[in-house]
């Protein structure tokens, strides 16, 4: 990724996120600003006619609908972390993702970190449509690909002896593997109640045809973006690394999973059908 350029899949998932709450009804994932944080063109032109800026824009149905349930999982484990005492919320490459202004949680610390050129442009957004960050909220500019998590979370100020919910989408499949590996290990080494949400990538040997059809569209354009893919994983491998690095719970989701939870009492037809899978790890 380049230093001074946002993150242009944050911007195609803050798309895809605000044509859900335009297009499937009810959302599976409900955002009230998830139009006011795009290009404001761009929202004009959905407003009009979503449909149409869809596909102009190549915005899948399918990723559509992955990405709704991607935020949705997210917040309701995050739910679940908060009833279950934690207080500590950190988001790993936040892009335009909204939670730290639709928070409804008065004792919940949230810090969003990611990449500055993509904070800079977030935060422009966030004054442009007047909206004011809560003091519970910490913004925090760091490089993952040459930060460690610990150097992160140190220069942020997280408390390390409390339980943390991390959510960490749409990041391992632009990293390698043992970046990948390395977060991984330090946040099983937290306090009991941890938790970790993220995507990955499955492995191409792994993807049927739909899946394969995905990929060899999506990884040429993540390349020509300056994202390219690093990495993707078995199923089976990541549920055994997490293990061995000291997760006690862990949950692994496909597009199968998500539609029967998610989706399959819709009468709009809508689906997923995804490379990415969704786990949930916990200490």
């Amino acid at each position: 990724m380049q230093s001074d350029v946002p993150s242009q899949t944050a911007e195609y998932t803050a798309l895809h996120r605000a044509a859900h709450q335009l297009l499937d009804v009810p959302p599976v994932f409900r955002d009230p600003i998830a139009m006011r944080v795009i290009d404001p063109a761009i929202a004009s032109a959905m407003l009009a006619n979503a449909e149409r800026v869809c596909a102009t824009l190549s915005l899948s149905p399918f990723r559509r609908a992955f990405l709704a349930v991607r935020s949705r999982y997210a917040e309701d484990r995050l739910a679940q972390a908060i009833a279950a005492g934690c207080k500590q919320y950190v988001i790993l490459g936040a892009g335009l993702d909204t939670f730290s202004i639709r928070c409804p949680y008065r004792k919940l610390r949230i810090w969003e970190i990611d990449h500055p050129a993509s904070q800079a442009r977030k935060l422009a957004r966030y004054r442009d449509a007047g909206f004011v960050v809560p003091n519970s909220v910490q913004f925090v500019a760091a490089d993952f690909e040459r930060q460690t998590i610990e150097e992160i979370l140190d220069t942020a100020h997280v408390e390390p002896g409390q339980p943390i919910f991390f959510s960490w989408l749409g990041v391992t499949q632009y990293l390698k593997r043992d970046e990948i590996f390395g977060t991984l290990r330090h946040v099983a080494s937290m306090p009991r109640g941890t938790e970790m949400v993220f995507d990955y990538v499955l492995s191409p040997d792994l993807q049927n045809a739909a899946q394969r059809s995905i990929f060899d569209t999506w990884a040429p354009q993540a390349l020509a973006t300056g994202e390219p893919f690093c990495s993707a994983f078995e199923p089976a491998d990541m549920a055994g690394l997490c293990a061995s690095f000291g997760f006690t719970h862990a949950e692994d989701l496909g597009s199968d999973e998500m539609n029967a939870r998610y989706c399959s009492e819709r009468r709009d037809g809508l689906r997923i059908e995804s490379i990415c899978r969704l786990f949930s790890a916990r200490v």
